[in-house]
Order: C-alpha cells, then sequence, then structure tokens
C-alpha cells in the first residue's frame, strides 16, 4: 500500500495489471474480544457518542402498505441479487447518487489520488461524527440487501476513521456494526457492535462476512444489510457486496485497483533514428 506524482500518467509511467490489496486483519475472522491496537493508542472519543444509524437502536422492519411506499423503503428488495452489487464506484458519473452527505468542518470531494493516478471520493473532517456519507439517501429507506459479504477499498490516511453497517437479522432486530481504528477492544451490546480496525499504510480491501459476523456477536442469523454509513476520515474507490469471497483473479477487471509503477530509462524501448 504503497508515489508518483499527482496528474495524467507521464509517457515513462504504464499500469500493471493488478494489485492484491491487503485486507483489514481485524475483522477477518473476528476475535470477540480482540485488541487491535496498542494500549497507549489516542482516543477521539467514545464510539458510542457517534451519531446512530437512521432507525437504530431497535426498530421491526414495517411493512408498506402501497407497492410505490415498498420500493422506496427496500431499495434493492425485488432485485435479483447474485454475484456483486455495487453501492458507490468513485469513477462512476454522480457517485453519490443514492447517498446522502453530512459535512461539519470538513469536505466531501473527488480529488485525484496520487497512488492509483485515478478520482477517488475523499471525506476528511475534523470531527468523525459530523461528517460522513450514508446509504441509503432517505433515512427512512433501506437498502435490503442479502448478499452476505461486504467489501470497502479504502485508503488509510493515518486519521481517526470509522464505518458502520445497519443489518436486520432473523429475529426482526436491527444491528449495528461499528469498526473504527482509534478503539482497542471489541464491545458487544444489544443492538451495536463495536470492533477495532487496523489499516495498513497506503490502500486497504477490507471485506466483512456479515453471516459469520452477527451469528458471532448475537448468536442470530443475518438476513439482510439496511445501511451503510461511512465517516471522516478516509478515501474511498468503491463499496460493494457479493454472494462469496472472490479471489483476486476471479474479480472483474473494474473491481481491481490498478496501481501505476514506474519504469526506468533503460526499460523504454529506443527507435532508432
Amino acid at each position: 500500500m504503497p508515489l508518483v506524482p499527482p496528474g495524467r500518467l507521464s509517457a515513462s509511467t504504464r499500469r500493471r495489471p493488478a494489485v492484491r490489496l491487503p485486507c483489514a486483519r481485524s475483522l477477518a475472522p473476528l476475535a470477540f474480544p480482540a485488541a487491535c491496537l496498542p494500549a497507549s493508542a489516542p482516543r477521539f472519543r467514545p464510539a458510542a457518542s457517534l451519531r446512530p444509524l437512521p432507525g437504530s437502536p431497535c426498530i421491526s422492519a414495517s411493512s408498506a402498505s402501497s407497492n410505490w411506499s415498498y420500493k422506496l423503503q427496500n431499495m434493492f428488495k425485488n432485485t435479483f441479487q447474485s454475484g456483486f452489487l455495487s453501492i458507490l464506484y468513485s469513477l462512476g458519473t454522480k457517485p453519490l447518487q443514492i447517498w446522502d452527505k453530512e459535512v461539519v468542518n470538513g469536505h466531501v470531494k473527488r480529488p485525484q489520488d496520487e497512488d492509483i493516478q485515478s478520482n477517488v471520493l475523499e471525506i476528511v473532517g475534523t470531527n468523525v461524527q459530523s461528517t460522513y456519507i450514508t446509504c441509503p439517501a432517505d433515512p427512512s429507506a433501506t437498502l435490503g440487501i442479502k448478499l452476505p459479504f461486504l467489501a470497502i477499498i479504502v485508503k488509510n490516511l493515518k486519521k481517526y476513521f470509522t464505518f458502520e453497517i445497519q443489518v436486520l437479522d432473523d429475529k426482526n432486530v436491527r444491528r449495528r456494526f461499528r469498526a473504527s481504528n482509534f478503539q482497542s477492544v471489541t464491545r458487544v451490546k444489544p443492538y451495536i457492535c463495536t470492533m477495532p480496525l487496523k489499516l495498513d499504510d497506503g490502500w486497504n480491501n477490507i471485506q466483512l462476512n456479515l453471516v459469520d459476523l452477527t451469528k458471532k456477536a448475537y448468536g442470530t442469523n443475518y438476513v439482510e444489510t439496511l445501511r451503510v454509513q461511512v465517516h471522516a476520515n478516509c478515501r474511498l474507490r468503491r463499496i460493494y457486496f457479493s454472494d462469496r469471497l472472490y479471489s483476486e483473479e476471479e474479480l472483474p477487471p473494474e473491481f481491481k485497483l490498478y496501481l501505476p509503477i514506474q519504469i526506468s530509462e533503460q526499460d523504454v524501448p529506443v527507435t532508432p533514428v
């Protein structure tokens, strides 16, 4: 994880096929409890002080009276779900089309990342609580995604960072999983499980087995994902769900992260005059 200067690729730069990203080691597999940061690691604020996801802590899934409201509250409920389902891609025309954002003393913008020399979504704020993006954009809606694996391709900015996933289990209870790089132990409460997150330098591929997390934390069965919320501070390439874990070779090209590499002058072919 990891540099080349920002900007367009120069004549002396080419792309190699793909680079395998390291996974966030603190989430797969996850031990309860676990300590993934040194005891002296600084704390930003108690994780419980973060703004909860809409509808938390416990709201039973409600049925809508009309087809229109049903579709509004369950975005992907009637969508055939198999393989991959992407909810954010930094190179899309409107990467936040189904997302809402909240920004206080920070920004959400799309700069060019110097490592991959491509546009990414950057979320930066002085307070992780008050700067975030959330999906779906409508606070009364839910995703309704049943795919069990979530992947977040994220860059470590070496600042405080946290994200939350809200799921529904077979007890019809909404549970939240919050991962933070400023927390050192796992804590399981009736409606929220907070977990430590350790990222390598540069780009990371965070992979979560939601079935396994729900079973280990609450002893219940995962039904579907209701909401995803990503707080400052990070850079995002893609967020997607999948029906299983895929190897790097099995991933579609658009789901891989390409890193530019420098080649020396002697590697550049010389055309005789």
